[in-house]
């Protein structure tokens, strides 16, 4: 397993929009220390789709650098081609990442037998562990428990993000798989572990990391309600990080906590007053800003 609480990485900017790897690996301590097991690096947090691929070489390696030996690193590197996931796989693998989040490859929407063929190719480019990013409501694709049976055949994809609310999906993956289960929304962490999930690729965890590993604790000791009621004290939390498109609230919150992560490259835009005033109020709420 990679970790319970693996957290979505921003990809810090600085004031020339170019990426800003101390900033990076300041945050990448900052996140090991206070929750995460493990970092999701260049993934759609990261605004993955505007980096170079020098940029996420440049992520990897930095990630590995700081955290590597205390934190596993995740490598983003699916995209709609697969020769390109191909290559950036490879190189990832030599830059010494931990395992890969490959999204199922969106626009083309192929087939399930050509997603299939797309995870299979990836995965001849590395050993490492592979986790299945299941999205439909950015990719259009939704990957089908019957599909996701066929990739858990592949044998080094051990584990799926799972993005969607629909938890019979969920139910079957765990029955007809062997495939760790993450929850891929921030609210769907809890209902997740219920089923049997092992915890979250997380946006959230980024100013609440501890909270929710707490959460996953309690109910691993047989906590139930105590860790039910920290999911319950976290939505407000998950709601405001929801107020607009993902990392727009997330670098918004950071920067108002003092990580000074920079803006986002165009087409995401900064956030508007209002959805500002919406995440204060929130980190106010759950006591993470004076």
């Amino acid at each position: 397993m990679l970790g319970e609480v693996l957290t979505a990485m921003v990809t810090p900017f600085g004031e020339d929009g170019s990426v800003d790897l101390d900033r990076f690996r300041e945050l990448c301590l900052h996140l090991v220390g206070n929750g995460s097991d493990g970092l999701v690096v260049a993934g759609t947090t990261g605004e993955s789709p505007t980096l170079s691929d020098d940029e996420r070489f440049s992520l990897f390696e930095t990630a590995v650098d700081a955290v590597g030996g205390r934190a596993t690193v995740i490598a983003g590197t699916g995209t709609y081609s697969t020769a390109h996931s191909v290559h950036l796989t490879e190189r990832a693998h030599e830059l010494g990442v931990d395992g890969y989040l490959v999204v199922t490859p969106y626009y083309s929407k192929p087939p399930p037998r050509g997603v299939v063929e797309h995870f299979r190719a990836v995965a001849e480019a590395s050993d490492r562990p592979i986790i299945v990013y299941n999205i439909p409501q950015r990719v259009v694709v939704n990957l089908e428990p019957d599909t996701i049976v066929q990739l858990a055949e592949i044998p080094s994809v051990s584990a799926v993000k799972q993005a969607t609310e629909d938890l019979d999906q969920a139910r079957r993956i765990l029955a007809e798989t062997d495939l760790d289960l993450y929850a891929g929304n921030d609210d769907l962490v809890y209902p997740f572990l219920e089923l049997g999930g092992v915890g979250g690729v997380c946006v959230h965890t980024q100013v609440a990391g501890t909270r929710v590993k707490e959460m996953i604790r309690r109910f691993r000791e047989g906590d139930a309600d105590g860790a039910k009621a920290i999911d319950e004290e976290l939505k407000p939390l998950v709601d405001a990080l929801a107020v607009t498109t993902n990392p727009i609230p997330v670098k918004a919150a950071l920067n108002m906590l003092g990580h000074d992560v920079g803006g986002l490259r165009l087409p995401l835009v900064e956030a508007t007053e209002e959805e500002m005033e919406v995440v204060r109020e929130a980190l106010e709420r759950a006591g993470l800003l004076a």
